[in-house]
C-alpha cells in the first residue's frame, strides 16, 4: 500500500506512535509518506521506503498565525495526486482529521476518492477536543472520516460520551518495539545513579497538570522515609518548577534528578526498579508500557486506558487519582518483597508482549484494506 500518514513531529505520545507504525509499515514493505511541517523526530534512520513531505507556508501581514491548516490540506491534495497515495492515516484530530477532510473533497472535485482514516490519541478528546472552540469541527471530522480508531477502549467510549458520533470507532491499542525496548544490562550506569545500591523510582512525562508531577515527588518522599532511593524525571514541562520547589521544601534535592527531555529512555529504564505514572487520565499510558517491556513495574493511578496496560496486583499497582498515600504504601511494599518484585517484573514483560508491534501493526493494515476496499468503487 501508499500510505499517507499526517502527525504532529514532537515529543508528544501521537507523534511517537504515528512515526513508529509508518516505520513497522515501511519495513513491512508499503510506501510511507509522512506528512508534516517538520520530521518527526522519530524519523533518524533512512528508509527507502519512507518518504517526508513538509508543509510549508508562506507568513502574511494579514496573518497573525500562519493557516497551518489549509497549508496541510493542500500538501496533502499535491501528495495524494503526485505520489498516488491509496489512504491517508491522521493521527490526533485537532486539526489534522478536518484538514484530510477538506482535502478529500478538492480531491473529489478532480476525480479522485481518497479514504481517510483518523486515529484519537487522547487530548484531542478528553481536553483540548472538548473545548467549545473546537469541539464542533472535531466532531465533524470524526463522523466525516472513512475510518476512525482509538487507541483504547477507554478513549473509545470517551468519545462516545463526549461527542454526538455517529461512526463506529475501532480500538486498536498502542504497541511497544520490544526490539528497541527490552531490558538490558546497565549495571554500571546503575552503579552510577544509585553508588549505595539503592533502588531507582522512575517517571517520564511531559509535565503537565493531568501528569500530576506533584504526587510523583509526593510519593517518593514518602518512600524514602522508608526505603532508600532515588527518581529519575524524565521529560519536562509547565509544572517543572513546582517538582522542583517541592523537592526543596521537602528536603529531597540530593535524591532527585531532574533529566530532562532524553532520547535514551530505554537506557534509564533498563536501570530502573519501578515506574511511577499518577496521572489524572491517560488514554492509553505508553510510558508505562515502555517501562513494562524493560521489565520495571508500574505504579499508577487507575485512569483512563492505564488499568488495560498495568494489571493490579500482576504487573504493578493501580490506586485512585492523588491517593498518595496509597502509591507510596504500595511502592514500599513491593520494594521491600525481593521475591514479589521479582515476580511483577516477569509480569510486566509478559503483558507488554501483548502489545508488540509485530501483532498490532497488521491490525491497522486489515483496517486499511477494509476502509479502502469500502471506497474505491463509491460514487464520487
Amino acid at each position: 500500500m501508499n500510505i499517507g500518514i499526517v502527525c504532529y513531529p514532537t515529543y508528544g505520545g501521537s507523534g511517537v506512535v504515528a512515526t513508529e507504525l509508518g516505520k513497522s509499515l515501511a519495513d513491512n514493505g508499503h510506501q510511507v509518506h509522512f506528512i508534516s511541517y517538520k520530521q518527526p523526530f522519530r524519523l533518524v534512520h533512512f528508509n527507502d521506503n519512507i518518504t517526508f513531505h513538509e508543509v510549508s507556508f508562506t507568513n502574511y501581514p494579514l496573518f497573525e498565525f500562519p493557516p497551518y491548516e489549509t497549508a496541510l490540506a493542500s500538501k496533502l491534495v499535491d501528495t495524494v495526486k503526485f505520489s498516488n497515495l491509496d489512504i491517508i492515516h491522521v493521527h490526533y484530530a485537532i486539526p489534522h482529521a478536518s484538514a484530510a477532510f477538506l482535502a478529500k473533497s478538492i480531491l473529489k472535485t478532480q476525480g479522485i476518492n481518497i479514504p481517510v482514516i483518523t486515529t484519537l490519541h487522547g487530548t484531542d478528546i478528553t481536553l483540548v477536543g472538548k473545548d467549545v472552540t473546537y469541539a464542533p469541527v472535531v466532531t465533524f471530522s470524526i463522523n466525516a472520516s472513512d475510518g476512525v480508531t482509538a487507541v483504547s477502549d477507554s478513549l473509545r467510549q470517551q468519545t462516545y460520551d463526549s461527542f454526538e458520533i455517529t461512526k463506529e470507532i475501532q480500538a486498536i491499542p498502542n504497541f511497544i518495539d520490544l526490539d528497541a525496548f527490552k531490558k538490558v544490562d546497565k549495571s554500571h550506569f546503575k552503579k552510577a545513579i544509585a553508588p549505595n545500591g539503592e533502588f531507582i523510582l522512575t517517571h517520564t512525562s511531559n509535565f503537565r497538570k493531568v501528569k500530576r508531577v506533584t504526587d510523583v515527588i509526593d510519593v517518593f518522599s514518602k518512600v524514602l522515609k522508608e526505603v532508600p532511593a532515588k527518581l529519575l524525571l524524565i521529560g519536562d514541562g509547565p509544572d517543572r518548577k513546582k517538582a522542583e520547589q517541592m523537592c526543596r521544601d521537602l528536603g529531597t534535592c540530593d535524591d532527585v534528578r531532574f533529566l530532562g527531555k532524553q532520547d535514551a529512555v530505554k537506557e534509564l529504564l533498563a536501570v530502573s526498579d519501578l515506574f511511577l505514572l499518577p496521572s489524572e487520565n491517560e488514554s492509553f499510558g505508553l510510558a508505562a508500557l515502555e517501562a513494562m517491556a524493560c521489565e520495571v513495574p508500574v505504579i499508577s493511578s487507575n485512569a483512563g486506558g492505564i488499568p488495560e496496560i498495568n494489571i493490579h496486583n500482576q504487573t504493578g499497582y493501580l490506586s485512585e487519582v492523588g491517593d498518595t498515600e496509597d502509591m507510596a504504601k504500595n511502592t514500599i511494599s513491593l520494594l521491600e518483597n525481593s521475591e514479589k518484585l521479582d515476580e511483577f517484573k516477569q509480569n510486566a514483560f509478559i503483558q507488554a508482549k501483548k502489545f508488540d508491534i509485530e501483532s498490532i501493526r497488521p491490525m491497522y493494515e486489515n483496517f486499511y484494506e477494509s476502509i479502502i476496499e469500502k471506497t474505491k468503487n463509491a460514487v464520487i
